[in-house]
């Protein structure tokens, strides 16, 4: 059957200047006033952004629904399978594979030899961007503050949480001990005084009455504070003692379709068999999507599903030999009915099919690491489907498998009972290795990547791998000068490799480039530094480089950029006799140059000197704003300013969203809406007491609102107060019926509505004469602290609409995630009065604990 595949990826680099240009100066990557421009005002052309959606294949070591950015690929090449104590327990299966004959066909051509999972520690990356864009989403409550020393376990897929195990170091306040791998461990604040949503801004604006009572049900879980032990197992050994787990969840089995629904070929039904039906399915739901009209889908869909049809061919005898005669219309249909019935729901039946589905799930979603209870993070295995790929992979469209326990190797404890697959089959092996942090891996059949099953984001194992990949970056700013003047010299060495070398590491520390790696040639064709060819770099006089190429996860990178005279000079030498497909760097690898980095520092790798930047960059952008007096929302626009140019810098791109212009125009009404409302407040005052036209505050009349505007805006509140009336009216009747009491007349009703209607014909004479009905008089304190707020809300409006509009090309999400110390932002939140949820989800407040209690002093 089929099985599964996993999408990984983040993108490439770029750095603009006001003149269209990326001014590179020595020892910084500091970018001119015209950072701040949009991107279609920036140097950058409109690229081939090839994001397809949220959930797309990425190249990369591909972990189970996590995502990886890694420079180096961690399975990408062949390696042993991991051990403990030199022991792997292979279990015997017996079952047999429904696909036969076509699935092992399928693997052969697709899976590399045998690779097996590494037995070295598989280096964890959290979960992308792109990803969501849900994760970006701010918090609507403060609840559950992180500066706590007690908090209860999140919602949500990546908490760790413990009852043990609270062994901690103390010290004085704001102090930082040094542990013995090494890295600065940030010292507990003292407990501060009130609750976390004592501050107004970060309450809720609407809290669930209801609730209250479940939450004291709720057994209140303590968080393991490793950030406060010795040694939080930062040495790369031994990750675990003890640690026991329920393997991973499979999805359903396929359930077959109605009789009725069939697909059609040559304008006539097929009955095909359930195996074969599936695979049909898979392209049937994508009918109407970009993917189903691209050719190499298709063309890879249809070879795949042809091999299934060998093994499983249509019970009528029809012979499937073009594509162009096959009909999903009627498949498409039925699934779109379907969705739409689910959607459909009541609230009640969404809220039982919730709970079942958490029932059956809870089991997977925590495991005992050492006896704590932490979270698990991607329990479940992907469903068979299509590939999609980004950008022009050569693959899209061909069949993920269904992974099944045969193909699955557990990591466990020793002594601990074996979890029992939830489908029919034995686990591929058992084995108890406590040097890597895996709980379960396969293979996927489709680029032949390793996907394991990680603790959630929250956990400590990736808490410590989290800080010391920042605790690494920090460490580079003593050794970034020395670094910076070796290759400086190098980029003269009579020895061609070390001076293409100096090149390379150049345009990653200037340009933040990743370093990239060799590509198969059934892979998509991105590249990185080492990886330019020829062909992608552009030479124009007098010292201007123009790089135009795919990046990671086929994002274009655009940008002509300034450089040195002897940079200049350099890649003119390294293109000559060259043909445009011949590598620039021939004799640079990523390889070699991450060695010779070791060398400069310990640990230090082209990802390194990315995070550095990236870090060192946001930092530098964010001191330079003064925000003194400054509101809420200014202080925002300058936090979001600044990380959309370190999105820029590190070539952060995606599509505008197809609902951006919807959205940007409601905001639009929205802010009309709100200049209606101080018209009609000043109407008001002026009206009382005319005395107010004269004063400067109240002169500034709502010149962008039209009387066609306003016609329109009072016609559509009408029909809102009308609808709602009538809504209101039928509920009370239900209520009187369930009560058993008489409902009430249509005259009620006619009453209401009545009312409703002279109130607009009072709006309309209002507007012809441009005075508020004195009926509606109100104290003039009162009108005065109203139009206040309306002004102000006026004002924050119109930022958040610039704001948007300015970051529907750059993903924000994927520096916060991957490449922003957290610290800077919970340091910055103190400084500056901004509550933290305002600007890190509940997801990212989840991920990162260990930042959130640092002291506003604290620097990267």
């Amino acid at each position: 059957m089929p099985g599964s595949g996993y999408h990984n990826g983040h993108h490439a680099a770029a750095a603009v200047n006001g003149n269209g240009h990326a001014k590179l100066e020595e020892g910084d990557i500091s970018m001119s006033d015209g950072d701040d421009l949009p991107l279609s005002q920036a140097s950058r052309k409109p690229g081939t952004d090839a994001r397809t959606s949220r959930n797309l294949k990425r190249k990369k070591p591909v972990y189970a629904e996590s995502s990886s950015d890694e420079d180096t690929p961690l399975a990408s090449s062949p390696a042993k399978p991991s051990k403990s104590n030199g022991k792997v327990v292979k279990q015997e299966s017996d079952a047999d594979d429904a696909y036969g004959e076509e699935s092992s066909i399928l693997r052969k051509s697709r899976v590399s030899g045998g690779r097996k999972p590494p037995k070295k520690k598989v280096k964890e990356e959290s979960a992308a961007a792109e990803s969501s864009e849900e994760d970006d989403k701010p918090l609507l409550s403060a609840k559950s503050s992180s500066r706590k020393r007690k908090t209860k376990s999140e919602d949500s897929e990546g908490v760790a949480v413990a009852n043990g195990n609270k062994s901690r170091t103390r010290g004085k306040k704001g102090k930082v001990e040094d542990d013995a791998s090494g890295l600065d461990m940030p010292k507990p604040k003292k407990k501060r005084g009130g609750k976390a949503n004592d501050d107004p801004a970060i309450t809720s604006p609407t809290k669930a009455k209801g609730k209250k009572k479940e939450k004291k049900e709720e057994e209140p879980q303590e968080v393991f504070r490793w950030w406060e032990q010795q040694d939080p197992n930062g040495d790369g050994t031994v990750k675990w003692q003890t640690l026991e787990h329920n393997g991973v969840i499979f999805p359903p089995p396929y359930e077959p379709l109605p009789s009725n629904i069939k697909m059609q070929y040559n304008g006539k039904p097929v009955d095909l068999p359930p195996e074969s039906e599936e695979v049909a399915g898979f392209f049937a739901t994508m009918l109407e999507t970009e993917h189903a009209q691209d050719a190499t889908f298709r063309k890879n869909f249809f070879e795949d599903w042809k091999t299934v049809m060998k093994r499983h061919p249509p019970r009528d005898g029809t012979k499937i030999i073009s594509f162009d005669l096959c009909d999903f219309r009627s498949m498409f249909e039925h699934f779109e009915a379907e969705r739409a019935k689910k959607k459909a729901m009541s609230t009640e039946e969404k809220k039982a099919a919730k709970k079942s589905k958490d029932e059956m799930e809870a089991k997977y979603t925590t495991c005992l690491l050492d006896g704590r209870k932490e979270k698990v993070g991607n329990f479940r295995v992907e469903p068979p489907g299509l590939f999609r790929g980004r950008g022009e992979h050569p693959k899209k469209g061909a069949l993920k498998f269904r992974v099944r326990p045969e193909d699955i190797t557990l990591n466990i404890g020793v002594g601990v009972p074996i979890p029992i697959p939830n489908m029919p089959g034995k686990w591929k092996a058992v084995t108890h290795d406590n040097t890597v942090t895996w709980l379960a891996n396969w293979t996927e059949n489709i680029n032949g990547n390793h996907k394991y099953v990680f603790l959630a984001a929250g956990s400590s194992l990736k808490g410590q791998s989290d800080m010391m990949k920042f605790e690494k970056a920090r460490e580079l700013k003593s050794h970034v000068d020395r670094i910076r003047l070796n290759y400086n010299v190098d980029l003269k060495s009579k020895v061609m490799a070390d001076r293409q070398r100096a090149t390379a590491m150049y345009f990653i520390d200037k340009l933040a480039l990743r370093a990239g790696n060799e590509k198969g040639e059934d892979e998509a064709d991105t590249v990185g530094c080492c990886s330019l060819r020829c062909e992608h770099v552009t030479l124009e006089a007098p010292n201007f480089i123009v790089f135009d190429f795919l990046g990671k996860d086929s994002i274009r990178y655009y940008n002509r950029v300034e450089v040195e005279a002897q940079v200049f000079k350099n890649i003119r030498i390294f293109k000559e006799n060259k043909n445009d497909d011949d590598n620039l760097f021939d004799r640079v690898t990523t390889s070699s140059l991450n060695k010779h980095l070791t060398s400069e520092m310990k640990g230090l790798t082209a990802k390194v000197f990315r995070t550095y930047n990236a870090s060192f960059t946001f930092q530098r952008l964010l001191d330079e704003e003064s925000l003194e007096g400054a509101t809420l929302q200014e202080k925002l626009n300058a936090y979001n300013k600044a990380n959309r140019r370190v999105a820029i810098l590190c070539n952060h791109q995606r599509s505008a969203p197809k609902t951006h212009d919807q959205s940007m125009e409601k905001m639009r009404y929205k802010h009309l809406t709100l200049k209606y409302d101080r018209m009609k407040l000043r109407q008001l005052l002026f009206t009382q007491d005319p005395g107010f036209k004269r004063k400067e505050k109240y002169a500034e009349d709502e010149s962008d609102i039209d009387d066609d505007w306003i016609v329109e805006h009072e016609n559509n509140m009408k029909e809102k107060e009308i609808e709602k009336a009538e809504k209101k009216f039928a509920k009370e009747n239900e209520k009187l019926k369930e009560d058993g009491e008489k409902p009430q007349s249509e005259s009620v009703l006619q009453e209401r509505l009545s009312g409703i209607k002279e109130d607009f014909e009072q709006l309309t004479r209002e507007r012809e004469t441009g005075k508020a009905s004195q009926k509606k008089a109100r104290p003039i304190d009162k009108l005065e602290e109203a139009i206040d707020k309306v002004t102000e809300r006026i004002k924050t409006h119109k930022l958040q609409i610039v704001d948007r509009d300015e970051t529907k090309e750059v993903a924000l999400g994927t520096s916060k995630i991957n490449y922003l110390d957290p610290r800077i932002t919970v340091a910055w939140c103190e400084t500056h009065d901004v509550p933290i949820e305002k600007l890190f989800s509940k997801t990212l407040v989840t991920k990162f604990p260990w930042a959130m209690e640092v002291e506003k002093e604290w620097k990267f």
